[in-house]
């Protein structure tokens, strides 16, 4: 048996990852490692408010491991410093409060590069971004090192200790990260079927999950297995009273109005697209008769210089002879 205190942290630490780190970690990944089994490794910073770690900013570090030997690797401590040194200048505020890496998972190696943050920060926090995820969920896991004391007297050993996590940003942080994506998105030229369809798709399977988080948080409660927490009922009670009244009158009058709206646009469209189709048809078939005819035409005018040509040559065979015969 074994226990895992932390030193350094609240008891009730809860770390907050804004947009910008995300999408910071994702580029750096797309330009140095994508292709590759390699993972892109940089510094985080931001600051504490309570027991709220907020993770605010972060930049990349020139890093190299050996894949064979995870006991082999090389940080540019150089290039940190000079990094975080310009950070500075922009944000006192921001300050080393630990590094990142795309794992997907932890490493072997990943205890000895934290001690090398630890002359920056005395507790460094450890950020695991996943680039790829495969499920629906935030791609983020946040650990912090810890000692591990044993029971038997053997010594004690490092290892990490996994924190809550979330994504959250400010207003106009959410205003600016939106136009961004949208923006990419916009660079194919406009979003097809499909993409729509998987957008709503991944939507009601977020939608599925958080229900679902919701039915086993309530009836837990209901088990008296938790405690009652007002502040999520209050919260509960307010995204049910957001829900529409499906049996109201009014409700199932504007749903049928919008719904004959859109069918009846629908219907329109494809009206339009057939009589489209027709026109396009039948004005195929005019003109590959014209050329038809044209072609008819031309052969008809070939055929009657072929023959021209051979009366002419007929009249001077006879001539010719004629005058022999004289």
């Amino acid at each position: 048996m074994s226990s895992v205190s932390i030193k350094g942290f609240p008891a009730d630490t809860q770390v907050v990852v804004h947009p910008l780190v995300l999408l910071s970690v994702v580029d750096h990944y797309t330009r140095a490692c994508k292709g590759t089994k390699n993972r892109a490794v940089g510094v985080l910073l931001g600051s504490w408010n309570g027991n709220l770690l907020d993770v605010a900013n972060s930049f990349a570090v020139p890093f190299e491991e050996d894949a064979k030997n995870p006991e082999v690797y090389f940080l540019d401590h150089d290039y940190l410093e000079a990094m975080f040194s310009m950070f500075r200048k922009v944000n006192a505020k921001e300050r080393i409060i630990g590094w990142y890496h795309t794992g997907p998972k932890l490493r072997q190696g990943d205890i000895k590069i934290n001690e090398v943050l630890r002359r920056f920060v005395s507790k460094p926090l450890l950020l695991i971004v996943d680039v790829a995820p495969k499920e629906i969920g935030i791609p983020i896991a946040a650990y912090v090192a810890v000692e591990e004391v044993h029971d038997d007297g053997t010594p004690t050993t490092n290892t990490f200790e996994h924190l809550p996590s979330e994504v959250g940003a400010e207003e106009a942080e959410e205003v600016g990260v939106e136009h961004l994506l949208r923006d990419i998105k916009d660079i194919g030229g406009g979003t097809s079927l499909t993409d729509k369809i998987q957008t709503q798709l991944s939507s009601l399977k977020g939608l599925y999950g958080c229900i679902a988080d919701l039915h086993e948080y309530v009836g837990l409660v209901a088990a008296e297995k938790l405690p009652v927490n007002h502040d999520i009922s209050y919260l509960l009670q307010n995204c049910l009273n957001k829900l529409p009244d499906m049996d109201a009158a009014s409700f199932v009058t504007a749903m049928t109005v919008k719904t004959s709206d859109q069918l009846l646009v629908m219907y329109l469209s494809s009206l339009v697209r057939a009589t489209i189709s027709l026109h396009n048809l039948i004005n195929n078939k005019i003109e590959n008769k014209q050329a038809e005819k044209i072609k008819e035409q031309g052969d008809a005018k070939k055929i009657k210089a072929k023959s021209a040509k051979k009366d002419e040559e007929t009249k001077d065979k006879k001539e010719e002879t004629k005058a022999d015969s004289k």
